[in-house]
């Protein structure tokens, strides 16, 4: 067992896990924090993507020790009191349709932002998305409210 600390969406968290206990597994079963989603255990699909000291990581092949003394930012903690602008957008612009790939899609294109600017082009924006799946759309909305909430963040 190893015992951990780390500080998620601005607060302090810790406790025992097992070596092998995946950081999603710690942010969903320990914290109760379900909008990280479990979607292939294999680092395919990207709808566990949430950011480990400002970088996106996927927590689906991320050890909890690893995290340890890191700060971690899921979709809950993303936005303060209204929704944060990437959010926003997919709202908007109906970047969704079932809903179970937006998180991870979300805090992708947050880090994507914060890495290449506002500016995006949507052969940008597709070539960033290749780690993150979306079973439901043709990814148009997807591209087009990411374009929306890089101009705004």
């Amino acid at each position: 067992m190893a015992s951990i600390s780390m500080t998620v969406n601005g607060k302090t968290v810790g406790g025992e896990v097992e070596d092998r206990t995946l950081l999603v597994e710690f942010i969903r079963e320990n914290l109760r924090l379900t909008g990280t989603h479990v979607g292939c255990d294999t680092s395919q699909c990207g709808a566990c993507v949430v950011h480990v000291d400002g970088k996106a990581v996927k927590s689906c092949t991320t050890l909890a020790a690893q995290a340890n003394g890191c700060e971690i930012t899921t979709i809950e903690g993303l936005a303060s009191d209204d929704l944060h602008p990437m959010q926003q957008a997919f709202k908007d612009n109906h970047g969704l349709q079932c809903g179970f790939c937006t998180p991870g899609m979300i805090m992708a294109a947050t880090d994507m932002v914060n890495r290449l600017g506002k500016n995006l082009d949507e052969k940008t924006i597709r070539a960033e998305l290749e780690g993150n799946i979306c079973r439901c759309t043709g990814y148009h909305n997807i591209v087009k409210s990411i374009q929306d909430g890089a101009s705004k963040m």
